[in-house]
């Protein structure tokens, strides 16, 4: 008989540390609880010692996306690369610029975006004097992308590089923190995030004047000057001082997180790599994955059910778990654009699930996971 869990397992949940409720008192007894502060400073100048790049501090990581897309200079009609297996929130922005996204496949071999794809498609628009003003690369389940080669064809053929790095803080390509490579990097500070402010996040940039403008439209693009004078448009995106303070405290204890979700990573690989049908997301040899979700493969045939069947196994044990990212190209709200095959995204969507994952997760309630896959396979073998 499987087992229930008393309470719900969540599949990625906010894990304090305790150091926050410092920055939120003194936000509080400031009266700093805006979106100016010193908190807000002191995390902008914090995050940027940890990258190595300048950086503004934002409402979420959609909002910096958004001032990203804005700063390649994309206007209507322009064709922007995005990664096809993501979250929506990824290309919405290109959207609201009016842009035209054309989506690129994954590969099997870290399950983002894949670099021998881009390079043909490159090559193949390049012969039609058609090549996309943009690309937004994101770094899935907290796996940098290959960036060596997106970024050599990107730079041969001019196309301006975006990172959505909102599931990937901590992770490393080369040595190099994700979202640092690209001309404009963005993160996430949301509550499923490997740290969380509850909202938020940041926009980075090797050029110290994007991320100047990015702030400038952050706070509503207000010129300077005594009355309230607008020659831009400007956007509410800046983060508050009280949501800083929380960042801040969560800054402090990154390394702590990433290194609590690969333990779990490594204790579902200890406790499932022996089943028939289940295989992990590959860790790419050229980086350091985060595991901000646990994510697997089922082979149905092998496993003994499917993706939905394993589900709804975890469900019934009150196991939160999910798909894979429906890539965007099968959204109703995207079907109308391009997209470079898709086959190996929909493959990842179809037979990938995530498990819970988060920093916080009990042994007692991972051991429980592990025990519910294994039953769900036994009873479905016997």
């Amino acid at each position: 008989m499987i087992k229930r869990a008393q309470k719900r397992i969540l599949l990625s949940v906010p894990h304090m540390s305790g150091r926050e409720e410092k920055y939120v008192k003194e936000a509080f007894q400031s009266n700093w609880l805006s979106t100016v502060g010193p908190n807000l400073a002191a995390l902008e100048q914090e995050f940027s010692t940890r990258i190595g790049l300048p950086c503004v501090a934002l409402s979420s990581g959609t909002a910096g996306i958004h001032l990203g897309v804005r700063l390649m200079n994309i206007h209507p009609g322009d064709e922007v690369i995005v990664s096809t297996l993501t979250f929506a929130a990824t290309c919405n922005p290109v959207l609201y610029e009016q842009g035209v996204p054309v989506f690129m496949d994954s590969d099997y071999s870290s399950w983002n975006l894949d670099p021998q794809r881009l390079a043909d498609f490159l090559r193949q628009r390049a012969a039609v004097n058609r090549i996309p003003k943009a690309i937004i690369v994101v770094h899935i389940f907290g796996q940098s992308a290959d960036m060596e080669p997106i970024l050599g064809l990107c730079r041969e053929y001019g196309v301006r590089v975006i990172e959505d790095a909102a599931e990937a803080l901590g992770a490393l390509y080369r040595d190099k923190p994700v979202g640092t490579m690209g001309d404009v990097g963005i993160f996430s500070f949301n509550g499923n995030k490997i740290i969380t402010c509850s909202g938020g996040g940041m926009l980075a940039s090797p050029d110290a004047d994007l991320v100047a403008r990015a702030r400038f439209w952050s706070a509503q693009a207000r010129d300077p000057g005594l009355n309230y004078l607008h020659s831009e448009l400007g956007y509410n995106y800046r983060l508050s001082n009280v949501l800083a303070g929380i960042a801040r405290g969560q800054l402090e204890v990154l390394d702590e997180r990433v290194a609590q979700r690969r333990a779990i990573a490594a204790r579902y690989q200890q406790g499932l790599s022996d089943l028939a049908g289940f295989s992990f997301m590959p860790q790419a040899p050229y980086g350091l994955h985060t595991n901000w979700l646990s994510c697997g493969l089922i082979g149905p045939k092998e496993f003994g059910t499917d993706q939905p069947g394993l589900l709804r196994a975890l469900d019934d044990a009150n196991i939160e778990a999910r798909p894979v990212w429906k890539p965007l190209h099968t959204q109703k709200l995207y079907q109308k654009y391009e997209c470079i095959g898709g086959a190996v995204a929909e493959d990842l969507n179809e037979r990938g699930i995530c498990l819970p994952s988060s920093s916080s997760l009990s042994l007692e309630d991972q051991e429980l996971i592990i025990d519910v896959i294994r039953r769900t396979q036994a009873s479905a073998l016997f």
